[in-house]
């Protein structure tokens, strides 16, 4: 059976994970075993990160559709409230970009908000009251 030198393999996987620490600073970015503790932790932090962007970005939208719809007399959770009582499914993302780039569209919409929420205080009874009578 023939031998093997393994210096061909070595050269390329050191290769892969020195191109990968590009940039690093000192010797995480040519001491082979620094590097590749780096890109390990750096592949954990991208992984962690692609699920924190998703909560950022929801945040994000919350607090300019809760800007926005104060500006109309309501909170945010009332208005989340209101357009799922009056039927509407605009995700938060849509909205968002409304209140900044369509606040006419936006302002229809909260208007729609405060007449759902209007209607069902009239017609829903109160608890309390028809408890006490």
């Amino acid at each position: 059976m023939a031998r093997v030198k393994r210096g061909v393999t070595s050269h390329a996987k050191h290769k892969k994970v020195l191109k990968a620490a590009k940039g690093f600073y000192g010797r995480r970015k040519n001491t082979i075993r620094i590097a590749k503790q780096a890109v390990e932790k750096s592949m954990q932090y991208a992984y962690r990160d692609r699920k924190n962007r998703k909560r950022n970005f929801r945040a994000l939208w919350v607090q300019r559709i809760n800007a926005a719809v104060r500006e109309h007399g309501l909170t945010y959770a009332r208005f989340i409230d209101g357009i799922n009582k009056a039927g509407i499914e605009i995700d938060r993302k849509v909205l968002s970009d409304m209140a900044i780039h369509e606040p006419q569209a936006f302002a229809a919409i909260v208007a729609q908000a405060k007449k759902a929420l209007e209607y069902l205080k009239d017609t829903t009874p109160n608890a309390f009251e028809s408890a006490v009578a």
